[in-house]
């Protein structure tokens, strides 16, 4: 009995301090306002993340952007192609000659010291010079040249410096393969390089440039420049060359046979197949002469169009 009264207080105690716990949970007045705290924690870290994305991205683009290798770090790696043997280019077989020839041409044709300024265009000449003397070793020198003088230019004279290295890149392209393909590296790096200067450099004065493209004729080492006047000038020299050959021409036709005394036949037929090539050649140079007028002031008038 007195173990049954000692063990009853138990349950009675245990469900108070439960009944006593459940009127705690519903009665407690820091309930709700835990929710709240929860809603503005949330709203918070929202409006912290927004700022951070932005962050993120910008300092995404920023490494992105040094990433990116600099103008000198590209012309010391084309610099570094040409280190080659020293007989290299004095070995290349013929027809990739004349497109190493071709590629000078691209390098420094025009007005290259006005575009690309007085230093780097007597190395651009230089550098030419030695493309069509195929000395290796020399282009090498000139090559490591050109870093050095990147520093100095306009943003005119790079963008000129650039499109010169593009366009002379295209041609070491169409070389193909050949050795161990250090000619197709060659081109990769210059195409790489002139697309990277005429990017980054803004033309100030895209008029005057455009007054200032001209085109070039090339007679082996000898380069004229095409202007309107000297087109119309060539058009009245065809046009001359040409009477003088069509009145050649009609003289010779002129002539009598029977005006001339022939010691035998031989001689006979050996002035007729003479007479027979002058004929044809006067009047060949006729007809060329009249498609070269023709051609010369169709130029002129199209170089005055564009200038205007």
């Amino acid at each position: 009995m007195a173990s049954s009264l000692l063990l009853l207080p138990q349950p009675i105690t245990t469900l108070n301090s439960f009944s006593s716990g459940t009127l705690f949970f519903h009665q407690n007045p820091h309930h709700v306002p835990c929710l709240t705290s929860l809603k503005i924690t949330r709203k918070t870290t929202l409006s912290i993340s927004k700022p951070l994305t932005v962050l993120f991205a910008l300092a995404e683009s920023d490494s992105s952007k040094s990433l990116q290798p600099s103008s000198q770090t590209l012309l010391q790696e084309l610099a570094d192609c040409f280190d080659l043997p020293s007989d290299y280019f004095a070995k290349l077989p013929g027809d990739l000659r004349l497109d190493l020839n071709d590629a000078a041409f691209d390098l420094s044709n025009g007005p290259v010291l006005d575009e690309c300024g007085q230093e780097l265009g007597e190395t651009l000449l230089n550098l030419s010079g030695a493309w069509e003397q195929a000395e290796t070793s020399t282009s090498s020198t000139l090559a490591n040249k050109l870093p050095e003088l990147e520093s100095s230019l306009t943003d005119s004279a790079r963008s000129a410096f650039g499109k010169r290295l593009e366009s002379a890149g295209r041609r070491f392209q169409s070389m193909g393969q050949y050795g161990q393909g250090e000619l197709q590296k060659i081109a990769k790096a210059m195409i790489t390089t002139g697309k990277h200067l005429s990017a980054s450099s803004v033309p100030t004065a895209t008029n005057e440039e455009s007054k200032q493209e001209t085109r070039m004729l090339k007679f082996g080492e000898l380069q004229v420049e095409v202007t309107p006047a000297k087109a119309y000038i060539g058009a009245v020299i065809g046009y001359v060359f040409g009477i003088l050959s069509w009145e050649l021409v009609q003289g010779i036709q002129a002539i009598p046979d029977s005006s001339l005394q022939y010691a035998n036949d031989n001689a006979l037929l050996l002035a007729k197949s003479l007479r027979g090539a002058l004929i044809a050649l006067f009047y060949s140079s006729t007809i060329l002469s009249a498609f070269t007028t023709v051609g010369l002031f169709i130029l002129a008038r199209q170089l005055e169009s564009k200038e205007k």
